[in-house]
């Protein structure tokens, strides 16, 4: 690369290229957090990467190439379900990890929102994400706990 490569930089893509990264880094830590304290296999680690990776994929692609835009979002689908089918475990009759897997997808195309400049829709799913394991999960437990007699659980799948 010739040194004066450096000075035609695009200093205001490169800032924001950063600045999407950034936001599906950080929209995604609180579904990594919850999953990693609730001892998944994946969490803290997992969830922002597949967001950035995601975003970064769609950042890639030409601008106003919609054919390009079109095949990195079918490989990002089926890349992630590849990634999500990792989480799920089967023990005999039980599987588990289905829940994370589909937090894993949903975090994929939060990435996706984010390098479209889709920051509403990046929003909506991590906050709708994060409830959903986290309120919905204790609301599972309560019926499941009513059902069985009042035995308290309190392992996630």
């Amino acid at each position: 690369m010739p040194a004066f490569a450096f000075f035609a930089f695009d200093w205001s893509q490169f800032l924001g290229s950063l600045e999407k990264i950034l936001a599906a880094y950080l929209l995604t830590m609180p579904v990594g957090w919850e999953r990693e304290m609730e001892a998944h296999s994946v969490g803290v680690r997992t969830f922002p990467i597949v967001a950035m990776a995601s975003c970064g994929y769609l950042l890639i692609v030409p601008a106003g190439d919609a054919a390009a835009q079109s095949r990195v979002l079918q490989g990002l689908i089926a890349g992630i379900g590849f990634v999500g089918g990792g989480a799920i475990l089967k023990e005999g009759a039980t599987v588990k990890g289905t829940a994370t897997a589909a937090s894993i997808w949903s975090t994929g195309v939060l990435g996706a929102a984010v390098a479209e400049g889709r920051y509403d829709v990046a929003v909506i799913l991590a906050v709708l994400n994060y409830l959903t394991l986290k309120v919905l999960w204790r609301i599972k437990q309560k019926f499941q706990q009513e059902e069985r007699g009042g035995g308290v659980t309190t392992q996630q799948p």
